[in-house]
């Protein structure tokens, strides 16, 4: 049964409110990786050994990565049960509510080693709040838009995230900018804070955002599914590997992030932390023109080929880009990271939303989608930690971490291979090969 026509206006309606939503959503998530970076070793963690320090602060950063799959096993349950506009508007609250906090955290000189205890718990509630934000924008975006722009109006999502994460850069390059005892003592607070003003916004926005038609559609015909998570590891079990393999890609982003911003401001390299955070700043002003116009190559092309080449081709321009910082060449380390980060990761970036979608069926998308994803992304957050380690005792030796993310890239070019090309299948036909193979109808729910 085909999906009925949605106004015109709908899909680039749903694709603004995803693009926003996560522009806000994502700004929260990103001032946390530039503060574990540049702040929270000094802050929350023992100043006597700054190695072990920043080791440890980059752990916290990983541990939202960890809390992902929990949160994306009930958040995926409920939305693709009650919906995907319900989870959009809890979880754009749960993460404003949750880096407020951490803007209101004592420090370690304050409490002593309660301090970071409660900052690890608020950056669970982060990553709780964001298995499920981009799995139920995604689906939103995919569910509304016309068939064969679905990689189009999908890709807002990601360009959302792109922008907020640039936001979170530019509110960071003042901040790193202040002295450093007022820098240290009130001033890394300020971007925690504003979050308040996103929870609000955010709020404003999405509740006025209509149900999709093709989840409406599925609940009054066929009903949800009682039991999202069994129909997807029974029908869908091959695609939800796939995905997590996919995901894995995201290591290349907070390598970049994270890993690369400490490297390049540490003792061994000593670029200025201002220079640096212009470098992500421009990659992602780069990358908000670069992600539409690689989706909608996909919506030409196919999903497949695109994506490999931004897998593929972050193997090698991250390996570049980080060379390029061991040499302490400003104008070297601003090209290739516009072009590693910028414009070649973004070919991955901005297909994966559609890629990852159209293989499962409105029942369990939303699951399958957050499931997938965010166990991916859970080793992409703690890939942060590893290079830390493998980057050695002095924290400088950039080519084995260079190694360890082009390995990171070999799983999603084999999902990508491995993948069914979806870009010219209706929306109302996707998932249907997988499903078709179940013997046993799906328990639903009227």
């Amino acid at each position: 049964m085909s999906v009925p026509d949605t106004h015109a206006g709908q899909p680039r309606k749903a694709a603004m409110a995803a693009w926003i939503g996560s522009a806000l959503e994502y700004y929260d998530f990103f001032i946390y990786g530039s503060a574990a970076a540049l702040i929270f070793p000094e802050v929350f963690f023992d100043e006597s050994d700054p190695a072990t320090a920043t080791l440890l602060s980059l752990a916290t950063f990983g541990v939202a990565y960890a809390a992902r799959p929990v949160g994306a096993l009930f958040l995926g349950h409920f939305g693709d049960r009650a919906g995907r506009k319900k989870i959009m508007v809890f979880t754009l609250i749960l993460m404003g509510i949750s880096t407020f906090l951490i803007g209101c955290l004592p420090t370690r000189d304050q409490v002593g080693a309660l301090a970071p205890v409660l900052l690890v718990l608020c950056r669970v509630l982060q990553g709780i709040s964001a298995a499920g934000e981009q799995a139920s924008a995604n689906s939103m975006t995919l569910e509304h838009a016309p068939s064969h722009r679905r990689g189009f109006f999908t890709s807002f999502t990601l360009s959302g995230t792109q922008g907020g994460q640039l936001l979170a850069t530019l509110v960071f390059i003042p901040i790193a900018a202040l002295p450093e005892q007022q820098l240290m003592s009130w001033g890394w607070r300020v971007p925690f804070w504003m979050s308040v003003a996103v929870a609000v916004v955010g709020y404003v926005i999405r509740r006025k955002l209509d149900e999709t038609p093709a989840f409406e559609q599925q609940a009054a015909t066929e009903g949800v599914v009682k039991l999202p998570l069994a129909v997807l590891l029974r029908e869908h079990w091959a695609d939800v590997l796939r995905v997590i393999g996919g995901a894995l890609v995201a290591s290349v982003s907070t390598i970049f992030t994270v890993w690369a911003l400490s490297y390049a401001t540490s003792d061994s390299v000593g670029m200025d932390k201002s220079s640096m955070l212009w470098v992500g700043a421009l990659a992602n002003l780069v990358a908000l023109g670069a992600i539409p116009l690689w989706a909608t190559l996909s919506d030409r092309i196919g999903r497949r080929p695109v994506f490999l080449v931004g897998a593929a081709g972050s193997a090698v321009t991250m390996f570049l880009y980080l060379w390029a910082i061991s040499t302490g060449s400003y104008p070297l380390i601003l090209l290739l990271g516009i072009v590693a980060f910028g414009v070649v990761y973004s070919a991955a970036n901005g297909v994966w939303p559609s890629f990852y979608g159209e293989m499962f069926s409105t029942r369990v998308r939303l699951s399958g989608m957050a499931i997938g994803t965010q166990i991916g992304f859970a080793v992409a957050g703690f890939a942060v930690t590893f290079a830390a380690q493998i980057a050695g005792p002095d924290g400088d030796d950039w080519s084995a971490v260079a190694l360890f993310t082009a390995a990171l890239c070999v799983p999603p070019v084999v999902a990508a291979l491995s993948a069914r090309e979806t870009a010219k299948v209706p929306t109302e036909q996707l998932g249907e090969r997988t499903a078709g193979q179940s013997a046993r109808p799906a328990k639903v729910a009227a």
